[in-house]
């Protein structure tokens, strides 16, 4: 309607300011937001689970700016770092992608229309929300803000739909609390899990081809935990190995990997744990895995990763004859007590780290195992260390 066209209407129907006023505001609350919607309850309160159309998601739902204090806001300050990835993700997977539910409070009361007045139907219906209702989203503001963004690039993304979980808003404090609620038990997936269940990821599928193909990790190889309770049965995690496979490889997280270079490392780890007996002891169940944790380096991640840094040089500079070398392995006094070795190396006061600096230096020692010489940052630390 034009703002003509609305001045005309509102002179034929209102005598005085009020009445053009309540006018106005019966005009703008004839247009309405319509979701096929299925009702529930939670708390005691109306809560209403919709589909709506992704095209449609960045002109309904707003989110409180950054420049509005903190105990005035709903929800935490928009990280715009995070939007290019999550929307980088729905254009890439368009036809294998998924987005869970939004969460969203409406700050004035809605109107349900149920398909029947009995049965299971009666809370199946038409939900409608006025326009000039503001809906605030709880939760799932970075899924809006990619939403928008994905659907600059790829068009065919506004016709897909999203679930959203609206709530008839009770003012600032039950949102901020609502916020709190849905924030308070989310729990994210340790790095082992997340690598055995992810199928888009190659260094995941690196890790699990790996573990797969190499006899020592295969057994001995914990794919649901990142770190090993002193009981466990198992030597290494599937999240160390594949941080160790991409450092061997000498990929960034998001390369992908040749047949080629998956046989490598397969070949690498197989002769790696062929050449620490304490690994094929444990193997043979000759020696228990808590054991080994207790008293030696190579049962930590920190070995590992630099078991992986140095097998990079090795085969780098050495594409032919990389193999005979792995032997070398057997001379390395592996054990925590000879702090000699080890203190400032992998360990700081006794206790193991896997900072950069310790992975450098326990690599170093390998490298040398390996008859490598030491070069640029990994000399320069070296130098410091002794």
């Amino acid at each position: 309607m034009t703002s003509k066209l609305l001045r005309d209407v509102l002179k034929c129907r209102a005598s005085s300011k009020s009445e053009e006023l309540a006018v106005a505001k019966s005009l703008i609350n004839e247009y309405s937001h319509k979701f096929p919607a299925v009702r529930g309850m939670q708390a005691g309160r109306p809560c209403y689970i919709a589909m709506c159309p992704m095209r449609l998601v960045p002109k309904i739902f707003e989110f409180d700016g950054e420049e509005v204090p903190p105990e005035m806001r709903a929800q935490r300050v928009l990280n715009k770092a995070r939007i290019p990835e999550i929307a980088d993700y729905l254009i890439s997977n368009q036809s294998d992608y998924t987005l869970s539910a939004i969460t969203a409070s409406i700050n004035e009361q809605v109107h349900f229309e149920p398909m029947a007045d009995t049965g299971p139907a009666v809370n199946m219906g038409m939900l409608t929300v006025s326009m000039s209702a503001q809906i605030l989203i709880n939760d799932g503001q970075h899924r809006r803000a990619a939403i928008e963004e994905a659907i600059k690039e790829a068009h065919e993304l506004g016709h897909d739909n999203i679930p959203v979980l609206f709530f008839v808003d009770e003012g600032l404090q039950r949102a901020q609390q609502m916020f709190a609620d849905l924030n308070k038990h989310a729990v994210r997936p340790n790095d082992s899990l997340s690598t055995l269940y992810d199928h888009r990821d190659p260094n995941s599928e690196l890790a699990r081809y790996i573990v797969e193909k190499v006899d020592c990790f295969n057994r001995l190889t914990e794919m649901e935990k990142s770190s090993l309770s002193n009981r466990s049965s198992k030597l290494f995690t599937l999240s160390s190995i594949k941080l160790a496979s991409r450092s061997l490889l000498r990929k960034s997280a998001k390369d992908s990997f040749t047949q080629e270079e998956k046989d490598l490392a397969v070949e690498y780890w197989s002769e790696v744990c062929a050449n620490i007996p304490d690994w094929a002891a444990a193997l043979k169940k000759e020696v228990s895995t808590a054991e080994l944790r207790k008293n030696y380096i190579h049962a930590h991640g920190v070995a590992l990763q630099a078991l992986g840094n140095a097998g990079a040089d090795l085969i780098s500079k050495r594409p032919k004859s990389w193999k005979p070398k792995i032997k070398n392995l057997k001379a390395i006094d592996w054990s925590r007590s000879n702090s000699e070795v080890w203190e400032g190396r992998a360990l700081v006061y006794g206790k193991l780290s896997k900072a950069r600096a310790n992975v450098t230096l326990t690599a170093n020692l390998i490298r040398q195992a390996f008859d490598l010489a030491l070069e640029g940052d990994n000399l320069i630390l070296e130098e410091q260390f002794k």
